[in-house]
């Protein structure tokens, strides 16, 4: 495959995924700049990929992956990084109340958020391409490589999980 037709691929398959790997990677670190830099990296490696794919679902599949692994990898440095420089994060502070509900919601974001860090990876990432990254089921098998009956148990248990971790009654629904 020539240059052009590469380039053309890498175009056609940037504005394509982009939107959905960007989802899972801010998902996954909860941090605008990481996410980027997240998917940067992953498409940074799929250009100087040697082979290229047959098709932009595989190319979709294979990106998904390595944005998952990179944003794990990611939240790994931080952890390791705050505990070598003992640093405290400050979450930032809801400075503006516009209204009960808005701040119900915001708390539940945030709760649900911590919950979701609790869990296991292989429990989480099923979740968050799940419900963050729109995908289905037969899309989540193909990228993390496992079966679909064990994405649908992966998310299953997650969410028992998520519910065992929240408190009851106290999460705003919409």
């Amino acid at each position: 495959m020539n240059d052009k037709t590469k380039e053309r691929f890498f175009e056609q398959v940037y504005k394509e995924v982009f939107p959905v790997v960007m989802k899972v990677a801010y998902h996954i670190t909860k941090n605008l700049p990481a996410a980027e830099d997240v998917c940067q990296e992953a498409f940074i490696k799929f250009y100087h990929r040697p082979m290229l794919f047959p098709n932009m679902e595989e190319a979709k599949y294979w990106l998904i992956r390595v944005v998952k692994n990179l944003g794990f990898n990611y939240l790994e440095h931080e952890k390791v990084k705050s505990r070598a420089f003992d640093k405290i994060k400050f979450e930032p502070s809801f400075t503006e109340e516009t209204g009960e509900k808005n701040l119900m919601k915001q708390e539940t974001v945030e709760q649900v958020s911590r919950a979701l860090e609790q869990l296991p990876e292989n429990l989480r990432a099923p979740i968050i391409l799940r419900e963050y990254g729109g995908m289905n089921y037969k899309e989540i098998s193909k990228a993390l490589g496992i079966s679909e009956s064990n994405v649908k148990i992966r998310i299953f248990r997650g969410r028992e999980a998520l519910e065992k971790l929240l408190p009851r009654g106290e999460v705003y629904v919409p």
